[in-house]
């Protein structure tokens, strides 16, 4: 799928026309168009091969040309057109953190800075702190940001978001050779960000697996094609991915093995070896004699352990529970019975209220919660006052169409500076539920802001507490483990923003708010009906946070869903 590629190309361009300021609604315009091209499940090239282009919301006329013409010759001659008279550098310094096109601008003006290099001798310039807007705090925030772009570029790690859907293609298009087919590793325990993919198999015509492997449609280049083992480099991120190819009855030792981690690993070997027992990706001997292996569930018996799930996997006290029994029942997705943070095209969603119904309903959800932008979100389509009271108007008219379905009204609502919501309680009293989140000013008293705002009785949830981007920004200036205590303590739910660049909170910090009595609510964050596909990242984030379903508001029935409101119209 070439999804991706155009979608970066199109947010270089917004970036972009941003420094060279021109108009805002243009640059939006590229920017809406890139998330929904991203976003969307189908491959594009398909679509334009069908004429079906105006499937993907937010193209139109001019976007759909550029796309014409990268498909049909790998270029998009607006790109070259708003690269002139720029350094060719800047693509590159735009995806530093904390930097952004128009503070780029200002210090180009000034110091006519073209690499990463003279950026680092800018900000140790004392003159620098003499720019509009460029006081110590911020000059701190683009070293910080400076320093995790070049970690990020020298781990070469992506994604969950983005590996998973490479890998699970992959996976499928193996299957009918394969009588099991697994990913290992950071994937198979659904780590935030994965390195290089790992895929087991067995089969009884190993050399046959591994020519189809390196004979799929996306490979870049072979690295390696042996009997039992393969490596391809896949044209999407450039990722790396190897099969590995092992007999049957050795499958689940080898799955155990090669999901890791390194750490609950070595605590399996000690185990083994208190029991004069070897344990490898072969199998557990007593001996010479081969004991288990073929499942993980013979592999994990051995121990008298049930299989411990694999998000659970890293050496957190998994398998000191697991010997005592006490192993959580975790979420399923199956368990998931709606979603509480979809945008509607009221505020800068794609898609309309009933579209986003009917979506719910094709997935089974119980209920639906329609969570636009509130006013001071300007740059987001934020509803003022009387657009407010229209969306929950066209929610009850939708509604009394869909009876099968509950469709929560509610906002996501900006936390201003002083800690106050963005709506005045009069506002707020009319919506079903109450989303709080930071949008503006990431470091300033952010920790006392979100603690106010939880003060005010019609806040429900925290939205994408700590507000770090995976990509590259690590987010507000934040105690986040006084943020968990008090929503513990007060009834607020934190969420897990189920956005493959968000998944925030992280599954250390959803673990905290378990360990403190807090409520979890798992959120897409969906700005178009594609996007609720993230769910099961949400889910895997909870997983590995050790939630069971009675954790999580978006397993309760509507009726029950332990919300503030519920309390306060006691």
């Amino acid at each position: 799928m070439k999804n991706s590629e155009i979608a970066d190309i199109l947010d270089e361009i917004a970036d972009i026309l941003e420094f060279k300021g021109d108009n805002t609604f243009k640059i939006s315009a590229y920017r809406k168009a890139s998330r929904n091209i991203r976003e969307f499940p189908e491959d594009i090239e398909q679509l334009w091969r069908n004429g079906e282009l105006s499937k993907i919301p937010g193209i139109g006329k001019n976007i759909s040309d550029h796309i014409d013409e990268y498909l049909k010759s790998g270029s998009i001659s607006k790109y070259k057109e708003v690269l002139e008279n720029i350094p060719k550098t800047f693509v590159e310094l735009m995806k530093i953190p904390n930097l952004g096109p128009k503070t780029l601008k200002l210090l180009y003006d000034r110091f006519k800075i073209q690499t990463i290099e003279d950026l680092k001798n800018v900000l140790e310039k004392p003159e620098t702190l003499t720019l509009p807007g460029m006081g110590r705090k911020k000059i701190e925030n683009i070293k910080q940001g400076l320093d995790l772009y070049i970690s990020k570029k020298a781990e070469q790690r992506i994604s969950l978001g983005v590996a998973f859907p490479i890998v699970s293609e992959i996976v499928e298009y193996m299957k009918p050779v394969c009588t099991n087919i697994s990913p290992c590793g950071s994937l198979r325990r659904m780590k935030e960000t994965i390195g290089d993919i790992d895929i087991l198999c067995t089969s009884n015509n190993p050399e046959n697996i591994i020519k189809r492997f390196v004979k799929y449609p996306k490979t870049l280049r072979i690295l390696a094609e042996g009997d039992t083992k393969g490596s391809i480099i896949v044209k999407e991120k450039s990722l790396q991915v190897d099969l590995r190819v092992v007999e049957p009855d050795s499958y689940g030792a080898a799955l155990q093995y090669f999901t890791g981690s390194k750490q609950h690993n070595i605590k399996i070997r000690t185990l083994a070896k208190e029991k004069g027992l070897k344990i490898s990706e072969y199998g557990v001997f007593k001996g010479e004699k081969k004991i288990a292996g073929k499942t993980e569930e013979e592999v994990y018996r051995v121990f008298n352990m049930p299989v411990i799930p694999p998000e659970l996997r890293e050496d957190r006290g998994e398998i000191e529970e697991a010997l005592k029994g006490n192993l959580p029942d975790l979420v399923e997705q199956k368990d998931i019975l709606g979603d509480f943070h979809v945008h509607s095209d009221f505020s800068d969603g794609s898609n309309t209220i009933e579209e986003i119904v009917q979506k719910s309903i094709s997935l089974g959800y119980k209920f639906i919660g329609i969570a636009d932008h509130s006013q001071t979100s300007k740059f987001a389509g934020g509803m003022d006052k009387q657009k407010l009271l229209e969306r929950n108007k066209k929610i009850d008219e939708v509604a009394q169409r869909y009876p099968g379905i509950k469709i929560f009204k509610g906002a996501e609502v900006d936390i201003l500076g002083n800690g106050n919501l963005d709506y005045p309680d009069e506002i707020l009293a009319q919506l079903d539920f109450v989303i709080g989140s930071i949008h503006q000013g990431f470091h300033k008293n952010v920790t006392e802001r979100m603690i106010k705002a939880m003060e005010n009785p019609y806040l429900d949830i925290i939205g994408h507490p700590t507000g770090r981007l995976i990509s590259g920004r690590e987010g507000y200036d934040i105690d986040i483990d006084r943020v968990i205590e008090y929503a513990g303590r007060n009834g607020v739910a934190l969420e897990i923003n189920a956005y493959f660049d968000r998944l925030d909170l992280n599954d250390i910090n959803v673990l905290k708010a378990r360990q403190k009595g807090a409520m979890l609510v798992i959120g897409t964050d969906a700005h178009n009906i594609n996007m609720f596909e993230y769910m099961k990242l949400g889910v895997a984030v909870a997983r590995r946070g050790w939630l069971d379903k009675k954790r999580i508001l978006n397993c309760y029935r509507v009726f029950d869903i332990p919300l503030r409101r519920k309390r306060l119209n006691k």
